[in-house]
């Protein structure tokens, strides 16, 4: 990784002052995910160790089993890590539970209230800050410019699913190996199974009504997953039901694909010529809906959070100060160019001219903010969350519900048996829980 020595300086200003009080031989464990800011944070981590005698170990895992590793190592009181990366759906029911150190003491360099306000209040349990985000993000349309064009359409700004489909079918090329539209259908709660339920909210759909029943068996339910099906079937890659986030990444960087609907952040991968074959002709659009007032986009950041059992909370914050810091972004953009920045967590990035000329930074940050997880369908439900439900049982529930669905979409069976099935999983767990 190429280094640059004023801005590393820079970077370290926020919390060099209190590397006296770290034990120049502690080494923390971080554990976070296999997406490309993650890695490439991890390429900076010399700087931070050079600065304060921390050193930095890194367990780095594909997204469900990072998930399940973190979930499990803090149930158990397994102390495996000091600081984990997760995001919105486990810090607050984390943060209530006693399980994480509160992050209500951090320096005023810092900057607390910097941070986006729909990521901080995500992150935070009764106003108290658990986790601090190192990427925020929505989803939007990513798509091929050229590929548009050239089926003699033009991609509105806030497209629907109809539009979606009309131009994944035109811009279908099976003998060239270049898919209309490429979409998650891998199974896990926060892979397909994420993509699935903002779809579902769009339709109309919603996991819960307001005394806690399953709606799996109403007609929103049936006519998103049909629908999805059916646009995969028409213009999706083969054996989609295992492409997530990272499978799909590649897929539209080597050209596979005519659009995708997935995570903002991509936004800078898709567009960077080291990387992506398709870098110069790549738009962007608010995420598909049908009509009905809700977008089919989700709300989340990849957060670094300390598990309550640390025996090194001092180094832990300190290195948490590092990474989500105004200066680790200013860093990046020194070393690789605004466009690479760690997106959606600053207001400060958002207000500064010279990420404004990033392409795609104002849709993010419109993205984001059509996110309403308080508001996240289009009838009444008892619940926080638009790709999840913000309760301790979704994650398990969740999991088993896209295992349904993946099977649907690997024609092992139909969706109106995924949904019947989707049914039993989530009433069932409710009732053993106690909603029902």
């Amino acid at each position: 990784m190429r280094k640059n020595a004023l801005c590393a300086a820079t970077a370290l200003s926020v919390f060099a002052a209190g590397s006296a009080f770290a034990d120049n031989h502690s080494t923390i464990t971080v554990a976070t995910v296999n997406n490309g800011d993650m890695i490439r944070m991890q390429g900076y981590t010399d700087q931070f160790t050079e600065a304060t005698g921390i050193g930095v170990e890194w367990v780095t895992l594909e997204e469900n089993v990072l998930r399940q590793r973190v979930t499990t190592d803090i149930t158990t009181k397994g102390g495996q890590f000091d600081i984990m990366t997760i995001g919105m759906y486990e810090t607050p029911i984390w943060g209530a539970n006693g399980w994480l150190i509160p992050l209500d003491d951090l320096s005023a360099e810092y900057d607390v209230d910097d941070i986006l306000p729909a990521m901080r209040g995500g992150l935070s349990h009764d106003g108290t800050l658990y986790a601090a985000p190192f990427y925020g993000e929505s989803s939007m349309v990513m798509y091929r410019t050229d590929l548009m064009e050239a089926a003699g359409l033009e991609m509105p700004e806030a497209p629907t699913w109809e539009f979606i489909r009309e131009a994944a079918i035109a811009m279908t090329d099976r003998e060239n190996d270049i898919n209309g539209i490429c979409l998650r259908g891998k199974a896990g709660w926060g892979e397909g199974g994420a993509f699935i339920t903002v779809t579902a909210n769009s339709f109309g759909a919603r996991w819960f009504d307001e005394d806690w029943n399953a709606q799996f068996d109403q007609p929103e339910w049936a006519n998103a997953l049909n629908f999805f099906v059916d646009l995969m079937a028409e213009a999706g890659p083969p054996g989609y039901s295992t492409n997530g986030f990272n499978e799909n990444l590649s897929l539209f960087q080597q050209g596979k694909c005519g659009m995708w609907i997935d995570a903002t952040v991509a936004a800078s991968f898709v567009t960077n010529p080291d990387d992506s074959t398709v870098a110069d002709s790549v738009g962007f659009a608010l995420a598909p809906d049908t009509g009905m007032g809700k977008r089919s986009n989700w709300l989340w950041a990849w957060a670094l959070a300390i598990p309550a059992g640390t025996q090194k909370e001092a180094e832990a914050k300190q290195f948490i100060e590092w990474a989500t810091s105004k200066e680790y972004i200013e860093l990046v953009a020194a070393n690789e160019g605004w466009a690479n920045v760690p997106p959606g967590a600053r207001t400060s990035l958002y207000e500064n001219p010279e990420y404004q000329a990033v392409p795609f930074a104002q849709m993010t940050l419109d993205s984001i903010n059509a996110a309403d997880p308080t508001n996240p369908t289009v009838k009444p439900v008892p619940y926080v969350g638009i790709q999840f439900v913000a309760i301790p049982e979704f994650a398990g529930i969740a999991t088993e519900v896209s295992q349904e669905f993946s099977a649907v979409y690997a024609g092992q069976q139909s969706v109106e048996e995924a949904l019947e099935k989707a049914q039993a999983i989530t009433n069932d767990a409710m009732e053993a829980a106690g909603y029902r």
